[in-house]
């Protein structure tokens, strides 16, 4: 059965409360993606994207952002803290938003970040990346990149949680790559 038809069996209740939405985002999930050459999905990431090395941002890359995207966020997240065996939040390393549409990715170390990029505040109180510095254990960090179907208005540094609320209803896909950290020393 293909998706029309699908639709057309729906009863109208189920697409006034966004069903044809989800459906879409859904679909549009499976051809976003999100990658690094410093690191395979669910790999390493290197030391020196970490607090015990540089600390530098790792390079990121993206394609396949669907027809009507209008912006990304990149969000990059560890919510294994403290400890992955007990863990009590997210901790917030990096947030960017209203990356231009056609843009494919970062490079190592960025400095300067596209144009029309704004930053978000993470969770050491700053704008900018701040790398993998797990107090114990093996963490997972989630790059997450979304793409809107609007141009946010400046949100004077918002944190990850008043950015997703302002990215409500205008997610149309998002891709993610996790890599893995655990402290050498």
């Amino acid at each position: 059965m293909g998706v029309v038809a699908l639709f057309a069996r729906l009863p109208a209740h189920l697409l006034a409360f966004g069903c044809l939405a989800a459906i879409n985002h859904v679909g549009a999930n499976m051809t976003m993606n999100i990658t690094s050459s410093a690191f395979d999905h669910n790999g390493s990431i290197p030391r020196v994207h970490t607090c015990e090395g540089k600390d530098i941002s790792p390079p990121l890359s993206w394609s396949s952002a669907p027809a009507g995207t209008r912006s990304l966020v990149l969000i990059v997240d560890d919510p294994d803290a403290p400890d992955p065996a007990a863990p009590r939040m997210t901790w917030v390393h990096w947030v960017l938003y209203n990356l231009p549409a056609n843009s494919t990715g970062l490079p190592e170390a960025v400095k300067t970040l596209p144009a029309g990029t704004l930053e978000g505040s993470n969770d050491w109180r700053r704008t900018g990346y701040g790398g993998p510095c797990p107090p114990i254990g093996r963490h997972r960090y989630f790059h997450k990149l979304y793409a809107l179907d609007v141009v946010l208005p400046d949100l004077d540094k918002p944190t990850k949680k008043v950015l997703e609320q302002a990215m409500q209803g205008h997610i149309i896909a998002e891709a993610q790559l996790v890599g893995t950290y655990q402290k050498e020393s």
